[in-house]
């Protein structure tokens, strides 16, 4: 398949030399972001702004997504004092907001649930001021690992569709309506608690089936979205197969809070993490 040139709103350039800081920082603590493994193109930008979203449980995923450039490597165990480390690393950067997240470990038992519960638990011992936001797997459906998470009681809890149930092979492991369940019985098990979804466009997605997407959502009574297009890690990568026009994206935000959200962030550049302190009620 012929591999599609990226149009001129879709330039933004990685600088390395910038990252010094930031890459010394998380090597003194052991620590991996979703920034690096997953080669966003933000990386330069939050890194510049001292942000990072860190990467607990490994950097091996235990599933083979084909639009995922994170490592299919056998994972290891989890690191006993990584919550501790990503405690340390929030009050070195003095966060007022932090996203953790981590590859799918379907080879735990718990499905990491415990190690994301401990680190919100280590962040809330460090620095009480910081709004924590997970961006979870699904633990295969596992109704206890998810009330493990809540009871650690984080500020947002994200998990991502990615894409509509159509394009779901890409997703490999992955179904939608276990990932919709997620966030309903999220929502269910603690109506206070804010959830957060996330899409990727560009991957042959029709306009119908993300009006369906968001009705979904908002009956899961997900509160958040983010929306932003998807670029192929590299041509052995799920091709992307068309580039949304910065103008698209403004409108599909204005039907996604029509459909009834709360606050959505739509861009080409736009990560679930990115800008994460940005998402409130109305805004």
């Amino acid at each position: 398949m012929e591999v599609l040139r990226k149009p001129e709103w879709l330039q933004k350039k990685v600088n390395p030399a910038a990252h010094a800081e930031m890459e010394g920082l998380l090597k003194e603590l052991n620590l991996n972001t979703v920034c690096q493994q997953a080669r966003c193109p933000n990386i330069t930008e939050c890194f510049r702004q001292r942000q990072a979203t860190f990467l607990i449980l490994g950097r091996a995923c235990t599933r083979l997504c084909s639009f995922c450039s994170v490592s299919k490597e056998v994972p290891l165990p989890p690191e006993q004092g990584e919550p501790q480390a990503v405690a340390e690393a929030v009050c070195r950067l003095k966060l007022s907001h932090v996203v953790i997240t981590s590859p799918t470990r379907d080879d735990l038992p718990d499905g990491g649930a415990g190690q994301y519960a401990e680190t919100v638990a280590a962040i809330r011992g460090a620095s009480l001021a910081t709004k924590i936001e997970l961006l979870i797997p699904d633990f295969q459906g596992d109704l206890e690992a998810l009330k493990r998470v809540l009871a650690s009681e984080p500020d947002i809890l994200g998990h991502n569709l990615e894409t509509v149930p159509r394009l779901y092979a890409i997703r490999s492991g992955a179904d939608y309506q276990r990932s919709l369940r997620l966030l309903a019985d999220a929502h269910r098990l603690a109506p206070e608690l804010k959830t957060k979804s996330g899409l990727m466009l560009g991957l042959g997605e029709e306009e119908d089936e993300l009006f369906d997407v968001f009705n979904d959502l908002v009956a899961a009574g997900c509160s958040y979205l983010s929306m932003g297009q998807y670029l192929a890690p590299s041509r052995q990568h799920y091709p992307v197969q068309q580039f949304i026009e910065p103008e698209r994206f403004d409108r599909l935000k204005q039907q996604a809070l029509a459909a009834g959200l709360l606050h959505v962030e739509s861009a080409p550049y736009v990560r679930s993490s990115y800008m994460a302190d940005r998402y409130r009620d109305g805004l």
